[in-house]
């Protein structure tokens, strides 16, 4: 297939600088060889996807190519399976369904602009399908078929919609490199006769016409990476909006923005760099106003976080384990398992839904956190003496251990795993994992009180600078140096211990923030006071959902100074995995907030060349995982 390989003229598309270019003449970006001939897949109607494509021949050097997570394979891309458990034929219908998104996208952003009306089901499938996209989520290939079904069925109503209203018109189909087996994603359907009798295997075959191991042979790699940077920032978007749409809240703009973003990155001004780099500041933008409304879903429904304490050591009883990062799914089973017994343990990132009044003052039978972080699940579940809920994302593949008592729920999904069905808007039927948890032994000891052990969660934004007078106080009379935000997703890398030994090597004189699951690194080492305060050195914020309480913090700190973020005493240390992390990221990038480190590694889908650009404008670092001492002294020196 060596003689097939497609490449847009790198000599045109590269630039040392990357700064802004013209948009290319489409003559200088078509595929620099003879089309193959399609006969059913490409430059076709709707018709002809009845029948299965019999001479496209995407090239397919590897089973799969995705590189969109920290933990990839060699630092540079999974390419047989992916190390989250991903199976080549799993990637070829997340990329299939990405490239029907994105013809969704085209119709309803041109919809939009053309006055007529998106219902609001548009929306939430883009967002709910875009998030089930999203590292260590959904692995059910049925659970895909639903999602690309539904994709087709909405994007014809779409079109149907514009036709009733008298548009002949149709979202613009430029010619593009990266769509050279299908028609543009505007223009290619999938029709619903064809969908309800098509196998997974012959949607496996088209989704290879879409995939990033054949796009990545037809564009220059930092331009492909830059288009993933805003995909994979669109994947932790949607799942802030599909979390606060569980909860009843809508951001019509961040939605349209979402919309209007994969219409980008199908549009002639997906080829000049510099209209790209814009879209990845736009992405981080829109993160911010997602990350906004998501805090306020969580707050205005369950109360704002107060600094708990939660048992870590097991409590005899009945038992069921929750994990993920769903609030009202927390909620709604904590309702439902009332007067059974039973108790309710979080596990992960729930860890923080200990410190909302709404659950904690009503609920006791929510009596503590389990385990660690999602990636020593399969131990740490397989030791668990009861049920067990993944509510959204960070599933591994089950052990056999504890597989007949899993349950999944939500966008989360494996093949094989029990799945708790339910519609937005309406309470789930928890009973078959209540069940399930009376029919286990649950756990038949506990130590005695004296022995039981705690960690505190709960200081969101409003517990924090409840008590920033404390903290400028301590800042001016000298006792608090230093602020560190340490914290982000963890993984199952050696590498990141550096993480806690960054937090071990911090002054006494110095504070400790953590957010997201990176908190289980050193979650329960005993940092003591600040000293001469009565502030505690180590203070979590919560999970990776809400970033946006550390954002407003900040904020506030550089309010109360009189300087901005970059001015405070004040170093972020943050470690990465999936693509809530990257929107997190742009956000902040987008807040020009400088000096960030990140790390174990960077991010595979940045070229050299495109990390520069990100490194140049805000001086972003990889972390020095061999020598952890030395980044703390930096970031002491605001370096």
């Amino acid at each position: 297939m060596a003689s097939l390989r497609a490449t847009v003229l790198h000599s045109t598309l590269r630039s040392s600088a990357l700064t802004r270019l013209p948009t290319l003449p489409l003559a200088a970006a078509r595929i620099a060889i003879p089309r193959l001939v399609v006969a059913v897949a490409h430059r076709t109607n709707a018709a002809a996807t009845d029948a299965a494509p019999a001479e496209a021949e995407p090239i397919m050097d590897d089973a799969l190519f995705c590189y969109q997570c920290e933990q990839t394979k060699g630092g540079t891309g999974c390419t047989t399976v992916g190390v989250c458990g991903k199976t080549p034929e799993t990637a070829m219908l997340q990329d299939l369904l990405t490239y029907s998104l994105k013809g969704l996208a085209c119709w309803a952003d041109f919809a939009r602009r053309q006055g007529v009306e998106v219902p609001q089901e548009v929306y939430s499938l883009l967002n709910a399908a875009t998030f089930a996209t999203l590292t260590n989520v959904n692995f059910d290939d049925d659970r895909f078929k639903e999602y690309i079904t539904h994709c087709h069925a909405l994007r014809d109503q779409l079109e149907a919609a514009a036709r009733a209203k008298g548009i002949q018109a149709s979202p613009a189909t430029p010619e593009l490199p990266w769509f050279d087996l299908l028609s543009h994603p505007a223009a290619w359907r999938l029709s619903q006769s064809y969908l309800a009798c098509a196998s997974i295997g012959e949607l496996v075959q088209l989704g290879k016409l879409t995939s990033l191991e054949h796009r990545r042979h037809l564009m220059d790699a930092t331009l492909l990476g830059l288009h993933e940077m805003i995909t994979y920032g669109l994947r932790g978007l949607a799942a802030y909006s599909h979390h606060a749409e569980v909860l009843g809240e809508h951001d019509r703009e961040v939605d349209e923005f979402l919309a209007a973003a994969y219409a980008f990155l199908c549009s002639e001004a997906a080829l000049d760099l510099g209209a790209t780099l814009d879209m990845v500041d736009q992405t981080g933008a829109a993160g911010l106003k997602g990350m906004k409304l998501l805090d306020h879903a969580h707050t205005s429904k369950f109360g704002h976080p107060e600094p708990t304490q939660v048992r870590i050591t097991p409590k005899r009883g009945k038992a069921i384990l929750i994990s993920g990062h769903d609030l009202q799914d927390t909620h709604d089973l904590l309702a439902q398992i009332e007067g059974t017994g039973v108790n309710v343990w979080t596990h992960g990132e729930l860890l923080p839904a200990h410190g909302y009044p709404a659950l904690k003052k009503r609920f006791p039978h929510l009596v503590g956190n389990y385990g660690g972080a999602w990636y020593r699940q399969q131990r740490d579940f397989a030791e668990f003496p009861g049920a067990i809920l993944m509510t959204t994302n960070c599933i591994s593949e089950p052990k056999k251990s504890y597989a007949d008592r899993i349950f999944t729920t939500g966008e989360v999904g494996w093949a094989g795993v029990q799945h708790i069905e339910g519609e937005m808007g309406r309470t789930k039927d928890y009973s078959p994992l209540i069940q399930k948890a009376l029919e286990l032994p649950g756990f038949e000891w506990e130590p005695s009180e004296s022995e039981a052990k705690f960690v505190t969660t709960g200081f969101a934004r409003n517990a924090v600078l409840g008590v920033a007078g404390e903290v400028v106080k301590a800042v001016q009379e000298g006792h608090l140096k230093h602020i560190f935000l340490v914290g982000g997703c963890d993984g199952h890398e050696p590498d990141r211990k550096y993480f806690t030994n960054v937090a071990d090597a911090t002054p006494q004189d110095t504070m400790l923030l953590t957010l997201g699951c990176g908190k289980f690194r050193f979650y329960d080492h005993d940092y003591g006071m600040l000293p001469n305060t009565p502030l505690p050195r180590l203070v979590d914020m919560g999970q990776c959902n809400d970033a946006y309480s550390a954002i407003v913090v900040a904020s506030k700190l550089a309010e109360v100074f009189g300087t901005d973020v970059n001015g405070l005493p004040l170093s972020l240390d943050l470690s990465w995995l999936e693509q809530k992390a990257v929107i997190i990221l742009l956000s902040l990038l987008h807040l020009n907030v400088k000096n960030i480190r990140i790390g174990p590694k960077a991010p595979a889908f940045l070229t050299p060349e495109a990390l520069q650009v990100v490194v140049d404008k805000w001086n972003l670092k990889v972390t020095d995982v061999k020598h952890p001492d030395a980044d703390v002294a930096a970031m002491l020196a605001k370096a």
